[in-house]
Parts: structure tokens; sequence; C-alpha cells
């Protein structure tokens, strides 16, 4: 069982009326919502990615989540996000979600690989971009 003591960096996500589905938790798309907005919030706020003129974007290119448990609206979700694997131009994210009573609810990874904003080819990462992902590494022998 993960705790967010295992995860790098923790951020909070609150969900919203509209996350709930007719069965009444969050929709099982909306964890990858969530996901996503946890791992470009930490490079946009690390000043690691610059979603609006930057010359390199991450295109997530594979993603899984095991799903553990509902969240549903109003939950205070408790998101943790390290870095499992990084490579020369792209990184993969180890992510959970726990409820606001600490249970955890999901798992899963998504694969960044990062391309050159004009040609969308991959490209290495930028110092900046690189320094911020391995400040998320448990294990540093995966640089």
């Amino acid at each position: 069982m993960s705790t967010p003591a295992e995860y790098k960096h923790i951020a909070e996500v609150q969900t919203r009326w509209s996350d709930n589905d007719i069965y009444g938790h969050v929709n099982n798309v909306t964890y990858y919502s969530y996901f996503d907005s946890v791992m470009n919030r930490y490079l946009i706020d690390s000043g690691a990615l610059d979603i609006q003129n930057g010359t390199v974007v991450g295109f997530v290119v594979e993603s899984n989540c095991k799903f553990l448990s509902p969240l549903a609206y109003p939950d205070q979700v408790t998101a943790g996000l390290r870095v499992g694997k990084l490579g020369n131009s792209s990184v993969r994210y180890e992510l959970a979600l726990w409820d606001q009573h600490g249970k955890l609810c999901a798992k899963g990874f998504m694969v960044h690989v990062f391309v050159d904003r004009q040609n969308n080819r991959p490209t290495p990462m930028p110092a900046p971009l690189r320094a911020a992902l391995q400040n998320l590494m448990l294990d540093s022998s995966n640089a």
C-alpha cells in the first residue's frame, strides 16, 4: 500500500461537481485529468515548462491507472508524484491519489515524450526541465 511519504511531490486536488458521473462518483477519465494536471502544474511551477512560448512540449504517449476505491465530490484529494524513469527525451511519472481520509484510491503512471514544438519530433530535454524531473526521483540511478 502506497503512502504520500513515498512520493517526492504532493499536491492537493479538489474534486468538482462536474467530476461525478451518473453513479455518484468521480468518472474514471477524470483521474487521468488529475494526473495530467498535477504533472504539468509541477513543471510549470518549477519553471521547467513554458506552455505558451517554450520550444519543447510534452506529449503523453502511454498511461495507466489502477482504480482502487472511488472518489466523489466534494473530496479533497491528495496526489503524489514521482519519477520512475528518466530518459533523454522521455519521463515516466508515477502517481497516486488518496481521498480526504487517507485511503489510496488510485495508482498509475504516465509517460511524457518531449518534442520540439515546431516539428513534433522527440528532442533532448533542456537542462532546467531535466533538473526539475531529477528532483522527483526517489532513486537517482535511473537518471
